[in-house]
């Protein structure tokens, strides 16, 4: 039941462009998000300048910042 909150949430806050959102990592890793982002099913799709794509599982997902830009 939290994880389908947690997917809920995020992918309202995913929605909202002028939100910055940095994702922490099990591993270690942080990574922020830019502003093409997308939740498909289970993973976080981000497309970065180039069009290389990175996928983030929702279940590597430790904590996640928000932040108002």
């Amino acid at each position: 039941m939290a994880t389908n909150n947690f997917k809920k949430l995020l992918k309202k806050y995913l929605s909202i462009k002028g939100l910055d959102i940095i994702v922490y990592l099990n591993d270690g890793a942080i990574i922020e998000l830019n502003k093409n982002r997308a939740l498909v099913k289970n993973e976080i799709i981000i497309k970065d300048k180039n069009d290389r794509e990175l996928r983030i599982q929702l279940s590597s997902i430790k904590s996640v910042e928000l932040y108002a830009a």
